[in-house]
């Protein structure tokens, strides 16, 4: 008996398969069908015509052998790293809730996935996961209990694959939150991350800790109690979007880390919102640097960095605005420094950097300058910016001052070199000198002129609610320094004139 397929069967076959390979391209069966070809034409298309039903019948069988894992109480399985045990790569494992004990290790492509908030507790030696496959997911878990060893990064989630998404999940009691070691294009989305505040802040480690792990977003997560809010050494290309970080020591710290872009974020109760440091072609814009105060405290600190641009930023109510050591060829633009103690502290090794269509609102000091001069613009194209104290006047009504804007009045450049003249920054005393030295120069202070300020404030919207109310020096104290203020004047006055002899 002949094996061979009858033609109307074949036909019937041929006709189906047309009929499935049309539907998953989305075309109609007719568009399959062709009118004669030549046999050269002809071979190709049935060429084609073959891959296109092998690509479909392999994801058909792909997306068929993905299982789904329940773990729990009464379900088949009852512990977590059992059921990554039997999974094959692209199964689902579904955690119900409860709490489960134990660290995990993950070698496969998986899906892990909480439902109703299960907790896993490590078993305080090493990370609580650890991630060795790529494309994994962990989402809708509270993490907690890892190790304490900064050395072996002992984390919550411990990332050594690439194109992995973290997102959903809770960790506490932890030394580093998620540690991506070596690890590339991963998501790292809406996690809480608390550190242990009962740690000297040395001895924790970052909420998100990135080393030499590149191109990753970072999105809507929110960090606190920890060193770091978010630590990127050695990492170009990352995007920080979105992120709210309190009560750390930096809120975000890159280190020899170059073309990241962060957005969108809010760095408020830091010793600083964000420490840039050995790092290049950094893009900044929209985020909030909002009460960081202390000892040494600032809103944002660069140190040898080249090329940055920062624009639609807030710096409110900070011991220091911006700090700026070697800081090269950057541009500030529409960002709003606003109710510090010090706008600007800068460094005479700051070069080429250019500030434009900024608003200096009610600071303590606009600029405290540590050496003589900068070659620093303060404007560009002729718009510079707006200053709060400025005391000039428009008369040909083209919104800039007729007037330029001398940034550090000689008090100002006095407590730049003497940092011990700060308590008395904001006293009658320290106004009173400003005011003579307008009227009758004695002293010769730094050569930072705005040529062009702006009369009326740029136009910037504040989309964050979470801002402190400003806290000044009271009363009591400014009163109490009016003497030793002007003893202090008077002292460095003699002092110049004995050195000018």
């Amino acid at each position: 008996m002949s094996s061979q397929i009858p033609k109307p069967v074949a036909a019937a076959r041929s006709s189906g398969l047309l009929f499935l390979t049309a539907a998953n391209l989305g075309l109609a069966p007719q568009a399959l069908r062709c009118c004669p070809l030549p046999r050269t034409q002809h071979t190709t298309f049935k060429t084609l015509q073959v891959f296109l039903i092998a690509l479909i019948l392999f994801f058909t069988v792909s997306s068929a052998s993905a299982a789904t894992l329940d773990v729990g109480q009464g379900r088949r399985f009852d512990s977590i790293q059992s059921a990554i045990d039997a999974a094959h790569d692209g199964d689902k494992i579904r955690v119900n809730a409860g709490t489960y004990s134990g660290n995990l290790i993950i070698k496969k492509r998986l899906i892990l996935e909480g439902a109703n908030n299960p907790v896993l507790r490590g078993d305080g030696a090493g990370s609580v996961i650890s991630i060795f496959a790529d494309g994994c997911a962990v989402r809708g878990f509270t993490i907690e209990h890892s190790d304490g060893d900064l050395t072996r990064e002992d984390s919550g989630i411990l990332l050594k694959s690439s194109n992995n998404v973290i997102e959903d999940n809770q960790l506490r009691d932890i030394l580093y939150g998620i540690y991506l070691f070596s690890s590339r294009a991963n998501t790292i989305r809406s996690n809480r991350i608390h550190g242990r505040p009962e740690l000297e802040e040395g001895d924790r480690g970052a909420g998100l800790h990135l080393w030499n792990s590149p191109d990753n977003i970072i999105e809507d997560n929110t960090i606190s109690e920890t060193r770091d809010g978010i630590y990127v050494q050695s990492c170009n290309g990352n995007q920080m979007r979105r992120n709210r970080v309190t009560k750390v020591r930096y809120g975000l710290h890159y280190m020899f880390s170059d073309a990241n872009v962060f957005e969108d974020n809010f760095f408020s109760n830091n010793v600083a919102g964000a420490a840039i440091m050995y790092s290049n072609r950094i893009e900044f814009r929209r985020n909030a640097f909002v009460h960081n105060r202390g000892f040494s405290s600032f809103g944002i600190l660069f140190q040898e960095c080249n090329q940055l641009k920062a624009e639609d930023n807030y710096f409110v109510d900070n011991a220091t605005g911006i700090f700026m050591e070697a800081l090269r060829e950057s541009s500030f633009r529409h960002n709003t420094i606003a109710n510090n103690d010090v706008a600007i502290q800068m460094f005479s090794s700051a070069d080429g950097n250019v500030f434009t269509e900024n608003n200096f609102v009610d600071n303590l000091s606009p600029l405290q300058l540590i050496g003589r001069n900068t070659n620093t613009k303060w404007s560009e194209n002729g718009r510079g910016n707006f200053w709060s104290d400025y005391d000039g006047y428009d008369l040909n009504g083209d919104e800039r001052g007729d007037l330029p804007q001398k940034i550090q009045n000689v008090f100002e450049y006095l407590e730049g070199n003497h940092p011990r003249l700060r308590i008395y920054l904001d006293s009658p005393a320290a106004k009173a000198m400003a005011v003579a030295e307008k009227t009758f120069p004695i002293l010769r202070g730094s050569g930072e002129v705005d040529s062009a300020p702006l009369m009326h404030p740029v136009p910037a919207h504040y989309e964050f609610s979470d801002a402190r109310p400003v806290q000044r020096m009271n009363a009591g104290l400014m009163i109490s320094s009016i003497m030793l203020a002007a003893v202090a004047g008077f002292v460095v006055w003699t002092n110049q004139r004995f050195r000018a002899r």
